[in-house]
């Protein structure tokens, strides 16, 4: 009897500790470890960090009613989220660091149906251009211009091509900026007319290096690659690794993305998931995040924390004029995402 009761009790040990591992789903490498250990030393919550490079693959997993905990989905995706039930409601005021918010994202989610009523943001960054200047000029004829046309435009591109191009392989961003480049927008535009504007890149497909989300920045630092659409944390991994680099915002404007946390509908975990959300909006610990992963904190341009973090690392934030050049990436609905990913597919067959 005392040997099994022992035996039992080691068994209700192992069962609390195993239910103290939270189940974390975002993008690739978008958290410091060192974060995510500290958290463990304060709670006792293990993170089970698991990374996704496409927005496809996260929508993928919710549909399929993966465990997770907590996710990162982008705002763009939050629409057709929070309309199939996959998002659970969040109770803001189980938040203390909550108040510490960019007052400026919180306005800009809510503009998406019931964003704010489900989701935080997390961390947020742009879409533009990173470019050798020196490598890209030996290629170009005429002077190279700060424009989505040395990408977009196939003869442009083909005078870039032997120096290496790369392209997101994300068919919401590229769309979308594919569109602002002519003067349209990709929500406004009709089924028809998102076949045809992607049509156009058809042609671009064969001369592109890289299609991918993440391999690309190895190939921009080691100077396989004169141009290539990236995400802003990205491009300064990749600065950081080659200097002849430089990121830009195109004349024609760069898109903002916001990337937020959220619990899925049926998270075994939510309360743990609540501890560590608050604790990621910390104002000290988003810092920590925004310096590791390069891309910009949550927090308020004019809070202490903000302006020390902008001296120490100026090329990180998007300067005034900068976002008044940029608009906040559109989502889709999933019959348009449909007709989409569609075109997207040809363009990805087109490549090869």
């Amino acid at each position: 009897m005392k040997r099994l009761l022992v035996l039992l009790l080691l068994l209700a040990s192992t069962t609390a500790h195993a239910e103290e591992v939270l189940r974390v789903y975002g993008w690739k490498d978008y958290i410091d470890p060192q974060v995510l250990e500290d958290f463990r030393a304060q709670t006792g919550i293990s993170v089970d960090y698991q990374g996704f490079t496409t927005s496809d693959e996260l929508l993928e997993a919710l549909a399929a009613g993966t465990d997770y905990d907590l996710v990162m989905p982008s705002h763009f995706m939050l629409e057709q989220l929070i309309a199939e039930g996959r998002l659970a409601p969040l109770d803001t005021s189980r938040l203390r660091h909550y108040s510490s918010l960019d007052p400026w994202l919180l306005s800009t989610l809510a503009g998406i149906p019931a964003a704010n009523r489900h989701v935080v943001p997390y961390l947020w960054g742009s879409i533009g251009l990173v470019v050798d200047p020196q490598l890209a000029q030996a290629h170009y004829s005429g002077l190279l211009p700060s424009s989505w046309s040395l990408l977009f435009d196939p003869q442009q591109a083909a005078q870039l091509s032997g120096c290496g191009l790369g392209l997101l392989d994300a068919a919401e961003e590229t769309g979308s900026l594919l569109l602002n480049y002519r003067g349209r927008r990709l929500a406004a535009s009709s089924d028809r007319q998102i076949t045809r504007q992607l049509q156009g890149l058809e042609q671009v497909a064969p001369l592109l290096h890289s299609l991918d989300n993440w391999a690309f920045v190895d190939e921009l630092i080691a100077g396989r690659l004169c141009l290539a659409m990236a995400w802003s944390g990205h491009a300064l991994r990749a600065m950081e690794g080659n200097p002849k680099l430089l990121y830009q915002i195109p004349d024609e404007g760069a898109a903002i993305t916001i990337d937020t946390l959220a619990i899925p509908t049926h998270a075994a975990h939510p309360d743990l998931a609540y501890r560590l959300i608050d604790f990621l909006i910390d104002p000290p610990v988003a810092i920590r995040n925004a310096s590791a992963t390069r891309f910009y904190a949550p927090l308020p341009s004019d809070s202490p924390s903000m302006q020390a973090f902008v001296a120490a690392h100026p090329a990180q934030v998007l300067s005034a004029e900068q976002r008044r050049r940029s608009y906040l990436l559109e989502g889709l609905p999933p019959r348009r995402k449909q007709v989409l990913d569609s075109a997207w597919d040809r363009i990805k067959a087109a490549r090869h």
